[in-house]
């Protein structure tokens, strides 16, 4: 489980970095810009959620 959860991070990691191959800073709230935008937002969400479950594993198995 935990190899998946950093297989996740990384994929996350590469949505980030091919979204931001695509931003255009000059009209950043339109088209491809928008998209990779939202894209970029829900990989960190991704990558904070992923970050949450490793912690929350971790304490758990200290508690048992």
């Amino acid at each position: 489980m935990k190899y998946f959860i950093y297989t996740i991070i990384f994929l996350a990691l590469a949505f980030i970095g091919v979204s931001a191959s695509a931003l255009d800073f000059q009209d950043i709230n339109s088209g491809d810009s928008a998209n990779a935008l939202i894209v970029m937002l829900a990989s960190l969400c991704v990558i904070v959620l992923m970050i949450i479950l490793l912690v929350s594993r971790t304490i758990s198995k200290k508690h048992q």
